[in-house]
């Protein structure tokens, strides 16, 4: 079989009359899943169109790889349909040209039956550690478009489009092919295309997806879908499930209230325990609904058998503890839920984890959790644990949702075999923790939990003069998920960068008890930007506006690889007892100064002071060397430039330095008349580690995570 045989057997066209308007994928015998707006298009429709297809309301479509010149017909499925809209809540409509927006979903079910050789896709969530495919409309596979995905941006994906491949509207409604793992990740919405004047290869064309947890989320009454078959830990669950069903009656009943759960055909008096597996382990949430299944209609077999039947599906699905309606109202549960900072959550469910998985919300938290087993000794699972946590810490809010996440988390574990006194026995040991402290000297130690400072993220994209941008602005606060705040699509100036900063300081970041922290994020050649020095006009009140003295800037970057972030781990280890260095005129050559830096393993913070020009090597050299924090002044060098940022950063914690190079521009702009302070045009390079590194290709990592 091709690799991209399960893909092509699924890919669907649809057709505008004789031109291809849109792609879907089918994930049921007669259920095609696309984006509405791609029906609005095969219709005649204005793209954003809301209202609901008439029934009468024909799509024709045609599945290229398996019957190329026979055309079908399918009807909107009515209560699947979810037109574009502006919010998650609500039916705002979409403003054209804005991004993202929400919902952008239609499941079309065919008049016939399809064509012989059609199968439906499997599905599984994206990673980052993968390329992935998309086809355009027509099937064909010369248009091919392959992508890396870089950011979640709830509920969308956003990917780097390799090898500047063109990315038209064609390819909307299709599947999101991952190759290694064969599996549609995602479903293409929409594109951002790199600006014509950009060089080649200047900046990567961003394409959207709609993820499969907001396709799950938007869609509730789509069958399950399938999932690559699984191999590990079959054989165990079929001696596992032999002590549990007794008899060939047994089997047939319980085989036959899977299918109907499922969505799937029953095997019928075919039906026999391998079959019941295989149906089991080929849909998305299968086994836990085998399970309590199992649970509910054959009470029999002792607590050994029924701990081995958990740990043999556990074997074969890691990442599948719940049930499809279980995973629906914890998320419902989880849209109420404000306080909880999914990044806290993790590090205390988690605390001694190598890696932290990288998450945008409290489902996507939840989703991570569902794939970590118990540890030795810890009678609750982790994903209860973090359910716990969150009611513990929203009950602050009120009673509501709370006391329903109790009750589910009871619920849940009373079906998984969990022992409902260790839920409470936990429950009460996170609350007593949780309790305000007495009177005294503030609390310290690994329990004290300080406020993050609120962050506005810039991820900016270039042209090729360096002095028109597009870009992207992210927000983050203590017990706030990220949020994308702002898409600016068509090339600005830096004016207009920091006036969409100020926008955003103003309208989405409550700035208490600490000021913002404004971070760039630029390609590893377009460090050189002096963006900490960029102000907007001076056109109001206020006067102008400069990020710089009045917010801490600092520059991060989008690049790094699997070389520099082991680096980056053993800088982070030796942080307590760290040493400075300094690189001048004499470690301009790359080759001296990659040497320095791996004799000095251990520097957390390098001083670059050399001529201006040496600045874009040195700094990619300390990329690649996985440094933390880079400081260096844009125009003087010298050894007075050196002593002065030496004793800038010396006794500073890596914590404090992005403050204290704040206030040494601040002091500069307060002293015009010393036009040699070396406050003005200071530049920090910061990715300490409380801000993890950007996405790179061994670990499921987000641009926007901290």
């Amino acid at each position: 079989m091709a690799p991209d045989t399960p893909l092509q057997l699924s890919f669907a066209s649809l057709r505008h009359g004789e031109r291809a308007v849109g792609a879907g994928v089918l994930v049921a015998e007669r259920l095609v899943l696309t984006c509405a707006h791609v029906v609005n298009s095969a219709l005649g429709r204005e793209r954003f169109t809301q209202d609901t297809p008439a029934p009468g309301d024909l799509v024709t479509l045609r599945l290229p790889h398996v019957a190329p010149a026979r055309d079908l017909s399918a009807r909107v499925v009515r209560e699947m349909w979810v037109p574009p809209r502006a919010g998650a809540a609500g039916r705002e409509p979409v403003e054209p040209g804005r991004l993202p927006y929400h919902g952008d979903l239609a499941v079309l079910e065919l008049t016939d039956a399809p064509p012989e050789g059609a199968e439906p896709a499997p599905f599984l969530q994206h990673n980052y550690a993968g390329e992935v495919i998309a086809l355009w409309a027509s099937g064909n596979p010369l248009p091919t478009v392959r992508a890396v995905p870089r950011v979640s941006a709830p509920p969308w994906i956003a990917l780097d489009v390799l090898g500047g491949a063109q990315v038209t509207e064609g390819f909307s409604g299709g599947p999101l092919w991952d190759r290694e793992r064969q599996a549609v990740v995602g479903l293409v919405a929409a594109v951002h295309r790199a600006p014509e004047t950009a060089a080649p290869g200047a900046q990567p064309t961003t394409m959207y997806a709609i993820s499969v947890p907001a396709i799950e989320a938007e869609l509730p009454a789509l069958p399950p879908s399938a999932v690559p078959t699984a191999r590990r830990g079959v054989q165990q669950l079929l001696t596992a499930l032999e002590r549990v069903l007794k008899g060939r009656e047994a089997v047939l009943a319980c085989e036959e209230r899977l299918a109907a759960r499922l969505g799937r055909p029953s095997a019928g008096p075919a039906a026999d325990l391998d079959r019941l597996v295989g149906l089991a382990v080929s849909v998305r949430r299968g086994l836990p609904e085998l399970l309590d299944l199992v649970r509910d209609h054959e009470p029999h077999g002792t607590r050994e058998d029924w701990e081995r039947l958990r740990r043999a599906a556990r074997t074969v699905r890691p990442g599948e503890y719940l049930t499809t309606r279980q995973r629906r109202d914890l998320a419902g549960l989880l849209a109420h839920c404000s306080r909880t900072d999914p990044r806290t959550l993790l590090e205390r469910v988690l605390p001694h984890a190598p890696e932290l998985p990288a998450v945008t919300g409290l489902a996507d938290a939840m989703d991570a959790l569902e794939g970590f087993g118990s540890a030795a000794g810890a009678p609750v699972p982790p994903l209860l644990q973090g359910v716990v946590r969150i009611a513990v810490e929203e009950r602050a809010a009120g009673p509501y949702p709370a006391e329903d996440l109790d009750a589910w988390a009871e619920r849940v574990a009373a079906r998984s075999g969990v022992d409902e006194a260790a839920v409470s026995q936990f429950r009460a040991d996170v609350e007593a923790a949780a309790a305000p402290a007495p009177a005294g000297p503030a609390a310290t130690g690994p329990r004290a939990h300080a406020p993050v400072a609120p962050r506005v993220q810039v991820e900016l994209l270039p042209t090729a003069t360096g002095r028109r941008f597009t870009y992207q602005i992210w927000t983050f606060a203590d017990g706030q998920p990220h949020r994308l705040a702002l898409v600016h699509d068509a090339e600005a100036d830096s004016e207009q960068v920091v006036d969409d900063i100020r926008r955003v300081l103003r309208t989405e970041v409550r700035e208490d008890p600490e000021t913002a922290l404004v971070e760039y994020f630029l390609p590893s050649a377009w460090l050189g930007l002096d963006v900490d020095s960029w102000e907007s006009p001076d056109s109001d009140e206020d006067g102008p506006f400069a990020p710089g003295i009045t917010r801490r800037v600092v520059v991060r970057t989008t690049e790094r690889s699997r070389e520099s972030y082991a680096g980056w781990k053993q800088r982070t280890a030796a942080l307590p007892h760290a040493k400075h260095l300094v690189l001048d005129h004499r470690h301009t050559d790359r080759k001296v100064a990659r040497a320095q830096l791996e004799v000095h393993r251990d520097a957390g913070t390098v001083i670059v002071c050399c001529a201006p020009h040496h600045h874009g090597t040195l700094l990619r050299q300390c990329v690649q060397a996985g440094v933390h924090t880079v400081l260096w002044h844009r125009a003087e060098h010298g050894e007075h430039i050196a002593q002065d940022l030496l004793a800038l950063v010396d006794g500073t914690d890596h914590a404090e330095v992005p403050e204290a190079v704040r206030l040494e521009r601040a002091k500069a702009m307060a002293e015009p008349e010393s036009a040699g302070h070396h406050g003005r045009r200071l530049s920090l390079l910061y990715d300490a580690p409380d801000h993890r590194p950007p996405q790179l290709a061994p670990d499921a990592w987000v641009l926007t995570q901290p």
